[in-house]
């Protein structure tokens, strides 16, 4: 796989005839990856940092898959005694009915719509996505990095991979070792192949005229990229 450039083939779980089973596994296989790898503590980093001392905080996630990034963050909340109400929204309605699944008892609203066409009757304090962006094109995601801007009262947070080739193969050989998913086998390598380098969210950020942001690097093979609307 040549890494220098993004990648812009489309991964499996972007169709729209997957079976509610194999979405089912890989949803549960990316909690798992998130955990063991660090994505949900990235996840709750940039919540912290945006949250600030405010609580109750109202948070929305984009393309929000099975919830757990969701869940991450009331973990956390609850465990440092901060009130926090979450909405998920995926444009699959697969996705949605098993975050409802899972949360059975947990108040949250869960909306299946492309986030384009969702809006508040009071914006989130917080919007952010985790392993979203890399689906889109560039182009898209100018749109995507000025809607969150606009959409969220407090600020935005993006925790998406970076292209490189170590997170590339590294990733190809844990999932042909310990997947069960073969929409996990085929779709993280190529995450990381639609990933981004530094330089990359710097002009796309530009581009959509934010420049109150910071990117951080974090293990493994991310970026964490804060936007902080003040």
């Amino acid at each position: 796989m040549n890494l220098v450039q993004r990648s812009y083939h489309k991964e499996l779980l972007d169709a729209d005839d997957i079976p509610f089973e194999d979405i089912r596994q890989n949803m549960k296989e990316l909690d798992t990856i998130n955990t063991l790898l660090g994505g949900h503590a990235i996840t709750i980093a940039g919540f912290k940092q945006l949250a600030g001392k405010r609580s109750p905080i109202t948070i929305c996630e984009i393309g929000c898959g099975g919830g757990d990034n969701l869940a991450a963050i009331v973990r956390w909340a609850n465990r440092n005694h901060v009130s926090v109400h979450c909405t998920g929204i995926d444009i699959k309605q697969e996705c949605v009915d098993y975050a409802r699944l899972q949360w059975q008892g947990s108040a949250a609203t869960w909306i299946a719509s492309d986030y384009k066409n969702v809006t508040f009757e009071s914006k989130p304090d917080i919007i952010f996505s985790s392993l979203f962006c890399h689906h889109f094109t560039n182009e898209e995601l100018i749109h995507q990095l000025s809607w969150m801007k606009s959409n969220a009262s407090a600020g935005f947070f993006i925790n998406d991979l970076q292209r490189h080739p170590m997170a590339y193969q590294s990733i190809k050989i844990l999932t042909r070792l310990f997947s069960s998913s073969y929409l996990v086998k085929n779709d993280a390598p190529l995450s990381v192949a639609r990933g981004f380098k530094k330089n990359e969210w710097q002009a796309l950020l530009e581009k959509a005229g934010i420049i109150n942001y910071s990117i951080s690097w974090k293990w493994a093979f991310r970026y964490l990229i804060t936007c902080n609307n003040g």
